[in-house]
Order: structure tokens, then sequence, then C-alpha cells
């Protein structure tokens, strides 16, 4: 080896890019591209490739850069196009408007053919970037478009038909799962439906915890405890609330056991109540693991809407259900705290407690 190749082989080896080639970090994807001297190809930091030797390696921030000096796009890796988790979710944001366009939810068999995937693959891909399955989100956007349909239509069968049922029998054998109470009461704001409740104290303030006959519907954090019982009104304008008795109580004491210990960890059912999209970004929080954080952006990238920052952002600020979906678990690109619907300093609080373990 001459001294000059030598030389180079040193500089790649002391380079920070290098370990990302090494252990083909797909995090690294994007940031730079690197060539192969004896094959002729340029790929990206992830393939699959063998590792090669470092004396043949030279590094680029673009595409363009690499083919400048003659490199040519591998085969393999196909650094020349968007990275394969760009390509999923904009294949799968896709996949989301043509089910949302659909007056009966497609099959997967269906889906899979616009894909051109095998339905394998495509239940995989699609549930790695929304969090739920195909057949779940169809679920949630009807979910969406029943509840949207009962409050502006003058009929309950009106409002079914509308919303691509083909009769009332198969929408009431769903509609306690899609409502979490029967069509009639949605349509009044929740009228006949009971829902108990009870407010507790922890470090954080007031801590109120709501349930309907399905699950945890609401778990609001404050200063004042009468403020949390107005927005849980609020919420249910005309159901029966009623104070919870001490078996109901000890629902509480395990929100606040958590709020103080998050590694006990909080398994409790969920009455969630929200939009198709919503609903995604709610899945890809509680997905988050405690003591981690990711960005906006991110949780956009992982639902297959990588443009819909914002409304991720607002579907976080629209979340009633404090700790137990952790929207304080998202912070800004560059790691900073935004805000959090029950305060800042609370989100703070929280992400310190969960770093301890």
């Amino acid at each position: 080896m001459s001294k000059q190749t030598e030389t180079h082989a040193h500089a790649v080896l002391s380079d920070t890019r290098w370990a990302s080639v090494v252990t083909r970090d797909p995090k690294a994807d994007g940031l730079f591209y690197y060539s192969v001297k004896t094959t002729g190809v340029y790929c990206r930091p992830s393939c699959g490739a063998r590792t090669p030797h470092p004396e043949n390696v030279s590094f680029f921030l673009t595409p363009t850069e690499a083919e400048r000096a003659g490199f040519r796009p591998c085969k393999r890796c196909k650094p020349d196009q968007p990275p394969l988790s760009v390509q999923h979710a904009k294949l799968v944001a896709d996949l989301c408007r043509q089910i949302e366009s659909a007056e009966v939810p497609p099959s997967l068999e269906t889906l899979a053919q616009t894909a051109q995937m095998s339905t394998y693959h495509l239940h995989r891909v699609f549930k790695a970037v929304t969090g739920v399955t195909p057949r779940a989100y169809a679920a949630a956007h009807r979910a969406k478009k029943i509840r949207d349909e009962l409050i502006q239509r003058g009929s309950v069968t009106d409002a079914i038909y509308e919303a691509g049922y083909n009769s009332n029998g198969r929408f009431y054998e769903e509609s306690n799962r899609l409502l979490g109470m029967t069509p009639t009461s949605f349509r009044t704001g929740g009228l006949k439906a009971i829902i108990r409740f009870a407010i507790g104290q922890c470090s954080l303030g007031a801590i109120l915890v709501a349930a309907s006959e399905r699950g945890v519907c609401a778990i609001l954090i404050g200063d004042d405890p009468d403020i949390l019982a107005r927005d849980l009104q609020d919420r249910f304008p005309k159901a029966d609330l009623i104070g919870g008795d001490a078996e109901f109580e000890q629902l509480v004491a395990k929100v606040v056991g958590f709020v103080e210990m998050p590694k006990r960890g909080l398994d409790l059912p969920l009455d969630i109540c929200g939009t198709a999209f919503q609903q995604r970004v709610w899945q890809a929080l509680r997905e988050i693991p405690a003591g981690s954080t990711v960005s906006y952006t991110e949780i956009a990238q992982r639902i297959g809407s990588p443009k819909a920052v914002r409304a991720v952002a607002g579907a976080c600020a629209a979340n009633a259900l404090a700790v137990a979906i952790p929207c304080h678990r998202v912070v800004r690109n560059n790691g900073d705290l935004s805000g959090y619907r029950w305060g800042v300093e609370r989100k703070r609080a929280l992400l310190e407690r969960e770093a301890k373990g």
C-alpha cells in the first residue's frame, strides 16, 4: 500500500461517517453517500453490500457530487431514489387516501394490488408507518365519518347510509365500538351515557380521571379541580357524570402512581375518540418508549404524512388522555420543549422522571 493510499485509508477510518457505513446505520441515510473505487458505484450508508476497504472509500454529500466524480448508483440500495422510509410513507399516504375515498373499505388484497406488494408485506409496511393495520385505519376513518354524519344529518338512518353502511343492522353491531354509545346518544351530546370520574392530587397538581363503560376517556391535569370538572362537562355536555366510588378511586390512584413513578407502567382500557388522523397520531405516541422523545416531524413521517407536522401538533394538543397517550414525549426538532396542554413545566417534570427510569 502506497503512502498516499495509507493516508487516505487513515482519513476514512478517522471520519465519523465510517462507523455509519460499517454498522449500515439507516439513520445516516440522506446525510451522506459513499463511493467504492473498485466497483465504481456509490451507496447509502445503510447499503447491505459487503463493507468495502477504507482505502477505496470516498464520501459525498449528495448523489450529484458522487456522479460528477464518475460513480454510478448502486443497484442494491438505489441511492439516487428517495429513502425507502420516504417511499413507504408516500405509498401509505396514497393508500390512506384510497381508503378514505372508497364507499366500502377496500380489502387488503385490493390495497396490495395497488401497492404492487404481497398482502403480508403491505400489512407490515402499513402498520410500521401508521401504527395501525389497514383494517384498523379504515375503521377509524369510518368512525369519524359516522360521527360527522350524525352531527350533520337530520336522522340516524340518513347518517348511517351516508357513512357507507349498507344496512342499519350492520352499523348497530359496530356502533358501541365506534361511538362508545348509541348513535342517538352521540347526536345528543352523550345523553344517557354514564361517565364516572374522580379528582385526586399528585405532585403535578390536581388530576381528573374519567371512564365510560368502554374504558378511561379522560385524564386531565391542572391547578384547579373545578376547572378540570368543567372541562369534563364541556366534553360530555349531556352525559350523566357520576362521582366515582372507592373502587373507582383505586383507578385514580393507579394513574397517580404512574405519574409519580413512570417505571411502573400504565395498562388501562382506554375509550379513545378522535378523527382517523388523530387516531394515527395517538397510536404513534403510544409506541414511544418511556424515557425517549421524538419530534413532531418524526411522528408525521411515521404515520405517512411527512408534511402534516402542524396537524400532528394539533392532534397532540387535542389529546385528552394525559400520560396514557404520552404527547409529553414529543419535542421540537432541536430537542427544545414546546407547548403542552397541561403546562410545559409538567412536561419537563414527566420527561425528567422517565429519564431516571
